[in-house]
């Protein structure tokens, strides 16, 4: 394996463990607050962000068919910007909705239900800007031919694009709908 994929492996390995425990975190300390969500503050936008979410998984698509078509230069670039713009989408949205909640009156320093939102889903959305880079750094190789025949670099940004996609879902279930 090369030293680039077991690099990235160890490192998603962490990952796994800092998005659990800050889930882990989030259910005990949810555990202790009656009732919960506290009646004073707004609810989370369950259906915008599951439009997004759909954005985001979508997302995943075109990056998997820009890593298969890395010798056709034209579609690699199309696939990729396609992928860079779908992230883009969702994290214009993600803050958007943040604004709002705000606006509602859910700080981060207001109580631990803000805290806790926020700290989580701002962790998802950190990932998700370096994610929407590193590709948009693949992107800008991938214009002048840089994958056509050694696709190792654009192969392990896929592996995070998809980590950081698939999260989401994770993180959308346990912190709107359960």
């Amino acid at each position: 394996m090369p030293k680039g994929k077991i690099g990235l492996v160890i490192f998603l390995a962490t990952e796994v463990m800092f998005f659990a425990g800050l889930l882990s975190a989030y259910w005990v300390l949810r555990a202790g607050i009656s009732p919960w969500p506290p009646a004073d503050q707004p609810r989370y936008p369950l259906f915008i962000t599951g439009l997004n979410t759909i954005v985001l998984l979508v997302s995943a698509f075109p990056m998997t068919l820009a890593v298969r078509s890395h010798e056709r230069r034209g579609q690699l670039v199309t696939r990729l910007l396609i992928t860079a713009l779908l992230g883009t989408a969702f994290l214009v949205i993600q803050g958007i909705e943040w604004v709002r909640l705000i606006g509602f009156g859910m700080g981060v320093v207001s109580n631990v239900y803000g805290g806790l939102f926020y700290l989580v889903v701002g962790a998802h959305g950190l990932h998700m800007a370096i994610a929407v880079l590193v590709l948009l750094f693949v992107l800008a190789r991938s214009l002048s031919g840089r994958y056509s025949d050694k696709p190792q670099g654009l192969l392990l940004c896929q592996i995070y694009w998809l980590f950081v996609v698939f999260l989401w879902p994770v993180i959308y279930v346990v912190l709107y709908l359960l």
